[in-house]
């Protein structure tokens, strides 16, 4: 299986060019949105790859009807999400938001024309989740165009550090009863979406220092969502597992993880202690 960030590099290929910063508006918000979108689909199919079968959005008929982006009852308002996982016994349970700003304002010469706006965007939405679904894991990713490292001027940091120091107060939601405007993680992203040769730079927010990987990101977010619902789920290996099927995973010397087919679930053994009457008085 293609690691997350080698899939996304493949679906950055199929994206058009990217117009010029002077392109009719139209232009550049079309593009903004398929590049979302692409990134999106990525985002969903690695979940599903990760145990997530429900992932949305999804090839039609893979998950529902349609597999279309999921429009959730929020606490101040509907909302549609661009990647989520929820069923039907929990709910939401993981959420990714995507956002991006991918051309400078003609005016300024720079990218941060649009970071309050889709800073606003974040929280909006963050509060609009968690007030209904507080348990639920929310992951931001804020693509920014790879030139946005280099903006800068002698009396400006670049459009990438300003979003360190704008966001870095909006992450690390550790707690379900934590403030409902912050995110559980955010990361900031550079990209360079060319067709030929896509890079990425990706960084967790307030840490510009330390690069990591997507999987990475990914595997946090999966302990997480494990985490808040440990009576269903585990995580191994950065993929969900059912409680149910804890019983049965064992590790071999090897460190592989296998099945153990025969033999009663956990929760089976711990299902007949509680169906089993106490003996009576003799």
């Amino acid at each position: 299986m293609a690691s997350l960030d080698d899939l996304l590099v493949l679906a950055l290929k199929t994206m058009p060019e990217k117009p010029p910063d002077d392109a009719p508006q139209p232009s550049k918000k079309r593009y903004s949105e398929q590049l979302s979108q692409v990134i999106a689909n990525a985002f969903a199919e690695e979940l599903r790859e990760r145990g997530m079968r429900e992932a949305r959005p999804a090839p039609p008929g893979e998950v529902g009807l349609s597999g279309a982006e999921r429009r959730l009852a929020g606490g101040i308002g509907a909302k549609k999400v661009d990647v989520t996982w929820a069923t039907e016994e929990s709910g939401l349970l993981l959420a990714l938001s995507v956002k991006t700003i991918s051309f400078r304002d003609v005016r300024s010469g720079n990218f941060q024309k649009n970071l309050t706006n889709r800073r606003g965007d974040m929280l909006i939405e963050a509060v609009t989740l968690h007030r209904r679904f507080p348990y639920a894991v929310l992951g931001g990713f804020l693509f920014l165009d790879w030139e946005a490292q280099s903006d800068n001027t002698e009396g400006r940091e670049s459009t990438f550090q300003n979003a360190h120091h704008r966001l870095r107060m909006f992450t690390g939601r550790y707690d379900p009863a934590g403030r409902d405007e912050q995110w559980e993680r955010l990361y900031l992203l550079a990209l360079d979406a060319n067709q030929f040769r896509p890079r990425l730079l990706m960084n967790e927010v307030g840490r510009p220092l330390e690069e990591i990987t997507l999987a990475s990101a990914f595997d946090e977010l999966v302990l997480l969502v494990a985490e808040r619902n440990f009576d269903f789920y585990d995580a191994v290996e950065g993929k969900v597992h059912r409680v149910t099927d804890r019983a049965r995973r064992r590790t071999t010397q090897a460190g592989e993880i296998t099945l153990e087919e025969d033999g009663p679930s956990l929760d089976d053994v711990l299902l007949d202690d509680d169906m089993t009457e106490p003996p009576g008085d003799a």
